[in-house]
């Protein structure tokens, strides 16, 4: 790790320190051009090359079908919130939701302003702990669409399957937390959105995945902006687009590819999150916040016997060159974030500590 610490951000996150090498060098001049990525127009040459490449690695990690189209926009996953009913929900229709965190929560906000929405299933009552069972969910008549949040980031719970659809309805995910964390099955999805700076790139950029016959024609008639099939259209380019992100996120799918693709990210993912999850269930002291079969990979969250004793955690752990992991204020604690770029190392040194810790406030425990 050199001079780095362990960032346990859960977004911005780390990234491959191979890619940030890379990066050093493209911002100062990249393919021998004389100036940097930063610096090139988005319709050169240059950035044709970057644009071309950044789709054909993101669609052989991904397995993307041709019936999919790829293209990148701005706003974040919040602007999409929005953006997918505003496409796709016809006044009058309903479209289904699974509640199961603040990012569902954000999504089902919009849809009002658009038509209805129906909560198929939830966790709100038990504070977002788990994800609603097969037999938990109950979907309207005729649903436009199902959409669902794949990874709670704030929660720490995570859908480790795709929810059905019934009828001729579509799926929609927010998938910002845990794309291209495991192999995914692309073709059952009408749109795919994640914010790139979880797993993906920087900040500033929103991937899309979308079926190509969903986005022809939005249901209503929007601004330009707000239209998916003229992004679609343009590659990505129908504005100026976050150059640099769009450069950065190829340079991580060239990296996924190079470490094995996405069966080597899920079984590294799935090693690194044993190491925390393990020590966690063989003790008492720090309690988990999700229910066990619901965990996420992507973001564990627990806690300390009292919100005292996690104050003191994060301080300890963040002079320990822990950074980043104090949890959410709405769940609090402590959480984890360990993303693709996560090293392993930091997963055991982060055990070390919780161990160490654990062992010094073990009184805490019988008080």
């Amino acid at each position: 790790m050199t001079d780095r610490v362990y960032n346990f951000s859960a977004g911005p996150a780390c990234l491959p320190e191979s890619v940030l090498k890379q990066a050093q060098k493209d911002l100062w001049n990249i393919d021998n051009t004389g100036i940097g990525i930063l610096e090139h127009s988005h319709r050169d040459a240059c950035f044709d090359r970057v644009t071309e490449e950044t789709e054909r690695a993101c669609r052989e990690v991904g397995n993307i079908p041709d019936s999919h189209s790829i293209f990148w926009m701005q706003g974040g996953a919040t602007s999409q919130c929005y953006m997918v009913p505003a496409n796709f929900l016809p006044e009058g229709r309903t479209a289904d939701y699974f509640q199961t965190g603040k990012w569902a929560n954000d999504s089902i906000a919009e849809v009002p302003l658009y038509g209805d929405c129906h909560i198929c299933g939830s966790s709100k009552d038990s504070g977002y702990n788990f994800i609603p069972k097969r037999k938990q969910v109950s979907h309207s008549k005729n649903p436009v669409y199902v959409q669902y949040t794949s990874n709670n980031t704030i929660m720490g719970t995570e859908f480790h399957d795709e929810p059905e659809t019934p009828g001729d309805s579509f799926l929609v995910a927010d998938m910002s937390s845990n794309i291209y964390s495991r192999p995914m099955d692309f073709s059952k999805f009408g749109l795919v959105y994640a914010g790139a700076q979880k797993n993906l790139g920087p900040s500033g950029v929103t991937l899309l995945i979308a079926r190509k016959d969903l986005i022809k024609e939005p249901v209503r008639p929007l601004p330009k902006m707000m239209q998916y099939g003229l992004h679609a259209a343009k590659n990505g380019r129908f504005n100026t687009p976050p150059t640099f992100g769009v450069y950065l996120m190829g340079e991580v799918f060239k990296w996924i590819i190079a470490e094995g693709g996405l069966d080597a990210m899920a079984e590294m993912n799935k090693e690194k999150a044993a190491i925390i999850y393990d020590f966690i269930d063989s003790q008492d002291f720090f309690q988990p916040h999700a229910a066990k079969e619901d965990r996420s990979y992507m973001n564990l969250t627990f806690k300390c016997p009292s919100p005292e004793l996690d104050k003191l955690f994060v301080e300890q752990a963040e002079a320990q060159g822990l950074t980043t992991i104090k949890g959410h204020k709405s769940v609090g604690g402590m959480r984890a974030s360990i993303y693709n770029a996560f090293p392993r190392s930091g997963c055991t040194a982060l055990v070390a500590f919780m161990k160490d810790f654990a062992h010094a406030h073990a009184s805490a425990t019988t008080a």
